[in-house]
């Protein structure tokens, strides 16, 4: 998820050498190694692993094993060599922590979205101030494992929509998070699919312990949240996303989130 600035003769993101830690500012600035704003990185892949924060906007990140999403002051967490992909919405500030292959052993083996507390994003903008190339001294070895540990210990926010590995299966699936508008029944997604109705319905329950309802409703979130990430009225969501009226969708949002579209993005901008 990097724009390599022409100052950089080296992608910082697959340094194996230098330091076990390197912080990254990011904003929608063109030369930033670590550039937001609106856009969208196509599939890749780190030596280093990655963990990314935004403090506006939202991210959409796709995994192997499913999306995950990244409203602000939320972390995400990639392991080194795990292929991804990123869509930014709206996001002008954040921060991105690249950490070495053999540091990242402390971190978890999956992918995940984890809360981030005062003491992490304080230490966080002491690391942004370290040199990118050189060995950590032993006072910054220290705030690194300390980083290392608040990322650890810190509690796993539920925005993960996991994907099925039946190819078949899969097809759908991805046909819905790039359409999650899409209004076919699930019989009429279980034909484009070439699988009988109840092959869609059983597989998917078993693949990724949603049911097809529930996992089309996770992909329409993940939408709704980027584009009121990104600005968009809540009835031009709601639109987009094939509901009757703003209303409908205010409370199936309500009740996945507890709250409204609005108060949402208002709590985790105070959080």
């Amino acid at each position: 998820m990097h724009a390599q600035p022409p100052s950089i003769s080296v992608d910082l993101s697959e340094a194996l050498d230098g330091p076990s830690l390197i912080a990254l500012r990011g904003d929608d600035a063109a030369g930033n190694e670590y550039r937001l704003g609106t856009r969208e990185y196509a599939w890749h892949q780190h030596a280093r692993g990655q963990v990314f924060c935004v403090d506006s906007g939202f991210l959409d990140v796709r995994t192997p094993h499913g999306a995950w999403l990244l409203p602000p002051h939320r972390a995400g967490w990639i392991p080194p060599g795990l292929p991804h992909e990123v869509r930014v919405s709206g996001a002008l500030a954040g921060w991105s922590l690249l950490v070495a292959p053999r540091a990242a052993r402390r971190l978890p083996a999956q992918p995940c979205v984890i809360g981030v507390s005062d003491v992490l994003r304080a230490l966080v903008r002491r690391a942004e101030t370290w040199d990118k190339r050189a060995p950590l001294t032993p006072a910054q070895a220290r705030v690194a494992a300390v980083i290392l540990d608040e990322i650890g210990r810190s509690p796993r926010e539920s925005l993960h929509l996991p994907m099925p590995r039946d190819a078949r299966l899969r097809r759908v699936a991805q046909a819905l998070l790039d359409a999650p508008g899409d209004p076919r029944t699930l019989d009429a997604w279980a034909a484009w699919g070439a699988m009988s109705p109840s092959t869609l319905r059983r597989r998917m329950a078993a693949e990724t312990g949603l049911s097809f309802a529930q996992w089309r409703q996770q992909a329409q979130l993940a939408r709704a949240l980027a584009m009121l990430a990104d600005g968009q009225p809540v009835a031009q969501v709601s639109d987009a996303l094939g509901y009757a009226s703003p209303s409908n969708f205010i409370a199936m949002f309500r009740r996945a989130f507890g709250t409204s579209p609005a108060r949402y993005f208002a709590m985790r901008a105070r959080s």
